[in-house]
């Protein structure tokens, strides 16, 4: 069973601000975790629960994962230097 998306509207805000090649490279990797939310070389965030990302070149997606619930939230979207501010 695949799991539902969700955006925070501020990771939608920095989606609409990135490079169009980069936003659908961000878009087809987040839809594709819908079927496999830990895909190979996502890494959970120390210190946070339930929270994981992967990375997309210089940009990372952080997500968060319930699996109760079957839902993947996507939390930022941003490049490498401000992912973990």
């Amino acid at each position: 069973m695949s799991y539902r998306i969700e955006w925070l509207r501020s990771a939608v805000r920095e989606l609409n601000k990135l490079p169009v090649p980069i936003a659908l490279r961000v878009g087809e990797a987040v839809g594709r975790l819908a079927e496999d939310p830990r895909p190979p070389g996502c890494k959970k965030l120390t210190g946070h629960k339930d929270l994981w990302r992967i990375r997309i070149g210089n940009y990372r997606v952080i997500y968060f994962i319930g699996d109760q619930i079957k839902l993947v939230r996507v939390e930022k979207v941003s490049d490498r230097k401000q992912a973990y501010r």
